[in-house]
C-alpha cells in the first residue's frame, strides 16, 4: 500500500493522518499527526477466540520520553512499567471503544498507542484516541461506529476545544468528552464548581466538534476499506438454554427481589451452583470432555445471569422498584465519623448503605512530593489521593499487591474533585497524602472515598475552601422509556446503561464521570440525571456538615508543625553554604529539622516540635539579616579594647561602639562603663565599604543630641542637680 496523507483544519490547527508506511503487517495502523504531536496507533486481532467468558481487549497508551526530548531517570535510562498518567489516558481510551464491540466477541484485541512527539498544547490523548478508532476501522475490526475525543475548556465565559496548557491554567472546565456521530459515550471532567447547566452546554459544544472529526475520519475509512475480519461471536447453545430455563428462570426472578447484598447474592449463587451442575451431569452423559465440560457449565451460568439482568431492568422500567426496595432518587442509609485513628493527621469514615471509605490523611514536607516522570509539564505532585480496593470489601479471596487500573482512576476521580477546593502551596506548604481504604463495596466506592477524604482533610487541619461529596447516577432504558436511577449499587451498575459519577459541592460540579453502554444520551437525560444528582448531593453534604463542616484551625499534635519565611534569592547560597555545611549545621542543630528552599526564595521550615522551627527560623535570619544604619539592637558586649567595646548584635554580626559613643558623658576607660557579657542598647550609625559596623550607644539616651559638632566643640549642660556634663558629637564635621 502506498503512503497516503490526509488533512483536515481542525478549530485552526492541523490534523493529519498517514497511511501505509509504517507498520503495515498490523491489521491496523496509522500515524495521526495533530501540529506537533504525533502517535502512532496500531490494532491486532488474535485468529481465535478465547475460551473465557470475557471480552479480552487490550488498550495501551505510551508516552515515549524521547518525544519530549527526554532522557529517562532511574538506573536502566529506559521506559519502565506505565506511569500513573498513562495508565490514565489508556482507560480513557479504553472505556469509548470497549461498548462499541458486539456481545460475543471473544477474540482478542490489543490496540497500541505510542506517542512518538508531543507537545502537551496539542494533547496526545485526544490524537491516539482518534487514531485508535481509526486503526480499528482500517484493520477490518466490526465495531457499531467510529469514535473520537476533544478537550473543552472555558476561558472568560467561552468555550475552547483543545486547550494549551497556558488556557487550561485560566480555565474553569477541564472536559474530556469522547462521542459517535448520534451521541456521547464517555466523559471525564474536573470543574471550579461550574452549575449543571454550564456543564451540560461543554458537554454538547464538545459534540459538534467531535461531529468535525468523525466526518473526517468516516472519509478516510470509505476510501481504504478492508474486508470485515471474519469474527465467530460466542453464543450459547439452544439445547442449554431450553434445560436451563425451567430450571432456574422463576427462581432467579424472585431472588433479585431479595434486599440485602449478601443474602441476595447466596441465593442466586445456590441455583446457579445446583442448575449448572446438573446441566454438567447431562453433557457429561454424552461423552464431553473436561474442556467442553467447563464450557457447559460457563454457558448454564450466562444464560441464568441473563435472566437476572432482565428482572432488574424489568423491575425498575416497569414498577420502579430496586433490588433493595429504594425509590429510584432514594439515597441509602448514611453515616460519617471521624478521628478514628489517633496517630494518623487526619481520619473519617464515610458509609452509605453495604458501601464503606476509611480515609486517612498524612502530612508532610514539600520535598516528599510525588516526582512524576513522563512527557507531560507537570513535574511533582503536593497533592495525592490512593485508592485501594480489597478483595475482603466485597467478601471474596483475591490477589494483593500494586495497585490496578481500576484502582488508579478511581483514586484519580477523587483526587481531581477534591483539587478544586485545595489550598494553594503558599497557602498550607504541606505535602498531603489521602488514602482510601474500602472496607465494604455495594458500588459507588469512588464517590464514599470522596466524601471520606474530604472529611479527612478537614480533620487534619488542611484548610479545603469547601466539603465536596459524590454521588453515582444510573440509567436503565429501552427504546421507549427510561428510569434515572441515584446512588446505584452493584446490581444496577453491571446490569445498567450508564454510570455517571457527579462530585461537587454545594455551589458547583468539581468532577464528572460517565460512561455510556447504549448508543448515548441527549440533554433531557442528561439535564435529569445532573438535577437529581444535585438534589442528591445536598442531602449527602448535610450529613458530612453534621460530622464536621470547616477544616480544623491546627494539625494534630502528631502532625509536623510548619514556618515559612522568605529570604532574597541572592542569599539561598549563603544559608546552604559550601556543600550544604550551613545548612547542615542548622538541621543538626535544631534536632532534624527539615528545610526546603524554593527558587524564588521561601523558606519552609518542618519539625514535629514548633520550637525547633522558630529556631531554626532565627539561624536563618540571622545568616540573611544586614545591618542598616538606624537600626537600633539589645546587643551583648563581647570585647573590650581601650577605644572601645565590640558588642554582638546577633551570632555572626558585631559592630564596634567606640569610646566616645558609649555614653553622653566622657569616659575614660572602656571597662569603667561596661564589661564582657553585658547587654547594650546600641544603634548603628555607620557601615562602610567594608561592611565594618559602627555603633552608638549615646545615641540611645535621651539627652543625646544629633546636631554635628566638631571634637573641639564641647559645651557644658547642666541636669537638675547642676552637675556639669560634657556632651560628644557622634558625628564629626570633615
Amino acid at each position: 500500500m502506498e503512503k497516503k496523507v490526509y488533512e483536515l483544519n481542525f478549530r485552526g490547527r492541523k490534523l493529519s493522518v498517514e497511511l501505509g508506511e509504517v507498520a503495515k503487517q498490523a491489521q491496523g495502523a496509522c500515524i495521526v499527526k495533530y501540529e506537533d504531536t504525533e502517535v502512532l496507533s496500531v490494532c491486532c486481532v488474535g485468529k481465535e477466540p478465547i475460551t473465557q467468558d470475557f471480552f479480552p481487549l487490550t488498550v495501551l497508551y505510551q508516552e515515549k520520553m524521547y518525544s519530549n526530548g527526554m532522557i529517562p531517570g532511574g538506573w536502566l535510562r529506559r521506559e519502565g512499567r506505565p506511569t500513573e498518567h498513562e495508565t490514565l489516558m489508556s482507560r480513557v481510551i479504553d472505556r469509548p471503544i470497549r461498548p462499541l464491540f458486539k456481545d460475543g466477541f471473544r477474540n482478542e484485541v490489543q490496540v497500541i498507542n505510542m506517542v512518538l512527539s508531543c507537545n502537551p498544547d496539542n494533547p496526545p490523548q485526544m490524537a491516539a484516541l482518534f487514531g485508535s478508532s481509526l486503526a480499528l476501522s482500517l484493520g477490518g475490526v466490526p465495531i457499531e461506529a467510529p469514535i473520537a475525543g476533544v478537550i473543552v475548556g472555558r476561558v472568560n465565559g467561552e468555550f475552547i476545544i483543545n486547550p494549551t496548557q497556558a488556557e487550561k491554567e485560566l480555565s474553569d472546565i477541564d472536559l474530556t468528552v469522547s462521542a459517535t456521530m448520534d451521541a456521547i459515550n464517555m466523559v471525564e471532567a474536573g470543574a471550579k464548581e461550574v452549575s449543571e447547566s454550564d456543564m451540560c452546554d461543554a458537554l454538547l459544544f464538545a459534540h459538534e466538534a467531535i461531529k468535525e472529526l468523525i466526518q473526517f475520519e468516516n472519509k478516510i475509512i470509505e476510501e481504504n476499506k478492508k474486508p470485515m475480519l471474519e469474527i465467530e461471536y460466542k453464543t450459547v447453545p439452544e439445547e442449554i438454554v431450553e434445560f436451563v430455563t425451567p430450571l432456574s428462570k422463576e427462581r432467579i426472578e424472585k431472588s433479585v427481589s431479595i434486599v440485602e447484598k449478601q443474602a441476595r447474592a447466596n441465593a442466586i449463587e445456590d441455583i446457579e451452583k445446583e442448575v449448572s451442575e446438573l446441566c454438567v451431569e447431562k453433557y457429561k452423559a454424552l461423552g464431553y470432555d473436561k474442556d467442553e465440560l467447563k464450557q457447559v457449565e460457563a454457558d448454564a451460568r450466562s444464560v441464568m445471569e441473563g435472566f437476572m439482568v432482565n428482572e432488574v431492568r424489568r423491575l425498575i422500567l416497569e414498577d420502579k422498584i430496586r433490588p433493595d426496595g429504594r425509590k429510584v432518587d432514594e439515597i441509602r442509609p448514611l453515616s460519617c465519623s471521624i478521628d478514628l485513628l489517633e496517630r494518623p493527621h487526619g481520619s473519617a469514615m464515610f458509609t452509605r448503605g453495604q458501601t464503606q471509605a476509611l480515609a486517612i490523611t498524612t502530612l508532610g514536607s514539600l520535598d516528599e512530593a510525588q516526582i512524576l516522570e513522563g512527557a507531560q509539564i507537570e513535574d511533582n505532585k503536593r497533592w495525592m489521593l490512593h485508592y485501594n480496593f480489597p478483595a475482603f470489601s466485597v467478601g471474596e479471596i483475591g490477589k494483593y499487591g500494586s495497585p490496578g487500573r481500576r484502582e488508579i482512576g478511581h483514586g484519580a476521580l477523587a483526587e481531581r474533585a477534591l483539587a478544586q477546593v485545595m489550598p494553594s502551596e503558599e497557602e498550607f506548604p504541606y505535602c498531603i497524602r489521602t488514602v482510601s481504604e474500602i472496607l465494604e463495596s455495594n458500588g459507588s466506592s469512588s464517590q464514599a472515598t470522596i466524601c471520606a477524604s474530604s472529611m479527612s482533610l478537614m480533620a487534619a487541619g488542611v484548610p479545603i475552601k469547601k466539603q465536596v461529596a459524590g454521588i453515582a447516577m444510573g440509567l436503565i432504558s429501552d427504546e421507549k422509556n427510561y428510569t434515572i436511577l441515584t446512588d446505584i449499587q452493584g446490581l444496577e451498575d453491571h446490569f445498567g446503561d450508564m454510570d455517571f459519577k457527579v462530585a461537587g459541592t454545594r455551589d458547583g460540579i468539581t468532577a464528572l464521570q460517565m460512561d455510556i453502554k447504549v448508543k448515548g444520551i441527549d440533554r433531557k437525560i442528561l439535564s435529569e440525571a445532573l438535577a437529581q444528582a444535585h438534589k442528591a448531593r445536598m442531602e449527602i453534604l448535610d450529613t458530612m456538615d453534621a460530622c464536621i463542616s470547616k477544616p480544623r484551625e491546627n494539625v494534630s499534635k502528631y502532625a509536623p508543625k510548619i514556618k515559612v519565611m522568605y529570604i532574597n534569592k541572592d542569599y539561598i547560597k549563603d544559608v546552604i553554604g559550601s556543600g550544604g555545611k550551613t545548612i547542615n549545621a542548622i538541621i543538626e542543630e535544631c534536632n532534624g529539622v527539615k528545610i526546603d528552599i524554593s527558587e524564588e526564595g521561601r523558606v519552609v521550615v518542618m519539625h514535629p516540635e514548633l520550637e525547633n522551627c522558630e529556631k531554626a527560623i532565627q539561624l536563618i535570619e540571622n545568616i540573611v539579616r544586614k545591618p542598616e544604619v538606624g537600626d537600633t539592637y539589645d546587643g551583648t558586649v563581647t570585647r573590650i579594647e581601650a577605644y572601645g567595646a565590640f558588642v554582638e548584635l546577633w551570632p555572626g554580626q558585631e559592630g564596634l561602639c567606640h569610646i566616645s559613643r558609649l555614653s553622653t558623658k566622657r569616659i575614660e576607660k572602656t571597662e569603667d562603663f561596661v564589661k564582657i557579657g553585658d547587654t547594650l542598647k546600641v544603634k548603628i550609625i555607620k557601615i562602610d565599604e567594608k561592611g565594618r559596623v559602627d555603633l552608638s550607644h549615646a545615641a540611645t539616651m535621651e539627652r543625646y543630641s544629633d546636631k554635628p559638632k566638631s571634637k573641639k566643640n564641647f559645651k557644658k549642660d547642666k541636669k537638675e542637680d547642676d552637675e556639669e556634663v560634657v556632651v560628644v558629637s557622634t558625628e564629626v564635621n570633615n
